[in-house]
């Protein structure tokens, strides 16, 4: 799927909802990074947003400048940048993120990158409630493996890996293989991150009725 619009003066990139997580990695300039580690997950781009993200130890949301989606009425709605109307005046773009699909399906997604001199992806054994996030930018677990991800500067990644050990990954990771019925959150599947353990699955989680009443407007 394309990548739409790449600038790494501004460090932004613009891809459609359907392009996969690592093509993303692969079309990025060396130095820039987008707010996800290097795996591959049910959905593509809409998928990680439409789920809040993933293994971020960071406001996810803000580094989501815009998204122009398809609401389930068919309403092509456009949120962030250049905005025609929010609905009630509320910011759709940080709605959209953690939506679990109610609001509808990403089209476009307009990321912010980041900049780092050095990159290192790592995992060893362990279970994730008993580790400390720290400054790591990216944390998860996956079967029982711990994996840690950070970019930066080269003597601050060193310093938040020298903390946490393990083995250098040297290859993005596929996880689609463990969600054949897509992703959602629940306690007892083979992936966790900082939020929720993942399920192979489509549940939503319980949605407060002021959600309900903006995604009926849309």
């Amino acid at each position: 799927m394309p990548i739409l619009k790449l600038s790494a003066a501004d460090q932004t990139l613009v891809a459609s909802g359907d392009t996969d997580l690592l093509e993303i990695y692969e079309s990025l300039p060396a130095g820039l990074y987008p707010p996800f580690p290097p795996v591959e997950l049910p959905g593509g781009l809409n998928g990680l947003l439409i789920r809040g993200g993933f293994a971020q130890n960071f406001f996810f949301t803000g580094e989501i400048l815009g998204v122009t989606f398809e609401a389930p009425s068919g309403r092509t709605i456009k949120a962030g940048g250049q905005v025609v109307k929010n609905v009630q005046g509320y910011d759709l773009t940080r709605l959209f993120v953690g939506s679990f699909g109610l609001l509808g399906v990403a089209q476009e997604v307009t990321l912010r990158l980041r900049p780092g001199l050095a990159a290192r992806h790592v995992s060893r054994s362990g279970a994730l409630a008993d580790l400390s996030p720290g400054r790591a930018r990216f944390i998860w677990e996956v079967e029982g493996r711990i994996h840690l991800m950070h970019f930066g500067h080269a003597r601050e990644v060193a310093a938040v890996l020298a903390e946490f050990g393990g083995e250098e990954v040297s290859a993005p990771l596929d996880l689609r293989s463990l969600f054949a019925a897509g992703m959602s959150p629940g306690e007892g599947g083979p992936v966790r991150d900082l939020r929720f353990g993942w399920l192979s699955g489509l549940a939503q989680p319980d949605v407060p009725p002021l959600f309900q009443k903006v995604a009926a407007a849309l």
